[in-house]
């Protein structure tokens, strides 16, 4: 079902789409309708649905999955969708969220299994016990869990896929400055950014709508570093190893200007905090130059300096890094 290339089209349509808007609503002789925004990976299309009777066609809402039947009419000049038939999609229809929203470019569930096989090379059994423990909590977030509410892997499954990128980073410093200590080094890039499960609002579609209370109060960095403290105490690990963690999240954005309680203090930390601002700034390039055309430049990006962005054209511009 492509909403857009069938907008002249009189005839059926069905197929499966994502309700982005919904709205109930009365006519003036007093019937309900649904008004509602649907798209698929063609764009999107309003859309009706006359005679709602909620006892008769179930509940439906907005960042739900549904099939539809219908035709595209035309209502003061504009494409309009007049719905026949909905229902909600079934586990046996095939139908994946990641069809429908800005997803990363890589399964979550085999993402997150790469993450316990890195936790379970550690050889530190404290800070194992931490990252495995506090992985484990929140394993059903990180499934689909953004990285951001806007800008740098703002997309379902971009808190796991931005993790591991800096994952795989930081192993290969590990590689070339034989002095890091990996364990606490990885185990900090795991754990960085795992208080974003509790700072953003997150639809089933894995996109955030804003920020909780706990977020615009205590923030990703410190509310991680409080995991880690109440995890350690949970476990009786007692010494150094919570605090390293604990001084590595709340000091990864390096700049107090930019967030961090602290500047990093020993290598691991500053090996992670430059690491996080790179997947950042990569991220951001490649997006921004995804649909600039060979040899031309973007328009200004304000998240980078409001430098525009040249495209050299001497590879394919896009965000797929190597998780293997």
């Amino acid at each position: 079902m492509e909403f857009v290339q069938a907008a002249s089209n009189s005839d059926s349509l069905e197929g499966f789409c994502l309700i982005k808007t919904l709205d109930k609503k009365t006519t003036a002789k007093g019937l309900t309708y649904l008004d509602m925004i649907l798209t698929d990976r063609s764009g999107e299309i309003v859309a009706k649905f006359w005679d709602y009777k909620e006892e008769l066609h179930s509940i439906y809402e907005a960042n739900m999955l549904v099939k539809v039947r219908g035709k595209i009419l035309e209502y003061n000049g504009e494409p309009q969708f007049r719905i026949e038939r909905i229902r909600v999609v079934k586990d046996d229809d095939g139908v994946r969220m990641e069809d429908f929203v800005p997803s990363a470019s890589y399964e979550s569930s085999a993402m997150l299994n790469k993450v316990y096989d890195i936790i379970d090379s550690f050889k530190d059994p404290d800070i194992k016990a931490i990252v495995y423990n506090i992985i484990k909590e929140n394993e059903q977030k990180l499934l689909y869990w953004p990285a951001a509410f806007k800008l740098h892997h703002a997309i379902r499954g971009g808190l796991l896929f931005h993790t591991l990128s800096i994952v795989q980073l930081a192993e290969s410093a590990c590689k070339i400055y034989t002095f890091l200590d990996r364990d606490l080094l990885l185990g900090g890039a795991i754990l960085h950014d795992i208080a974003k499960t509790i700072e953003y609002d997150v639809a089933s579609t894995g996109l955030a709508s804003g920020y909780t209370a706990k977020g615009e109060l205590i923030g990703h960095l410190i509310g991680g570093a409080m995991m880690v403290n109440e995890m350690a105490k949970k476990l009786g690990i007692d010494g150094e190893v919570a605090m390293l963690l604990e001084h590595m999240l709340i000091s990864h954005h390096g700049d107090p200007e930019y967030g961090s309680a602290v500047r990093p203090l020993f290598p691991e930390a500053e090996v992670l905090s430059q690491l996080d601002g790179l997947d950042a700034c990569m991220y951001e390039f490649a997006d921004s130059l995804a649909n600039v055309k060979p040899h031309e430049f973007s328009s200004r990006h304000w998240a980078l300096d409001n430098r525009k962005l040249y495209n050299h054209a001497r590879k394919d511009i896009n965000f797929k890094v190597n998780l293997d």
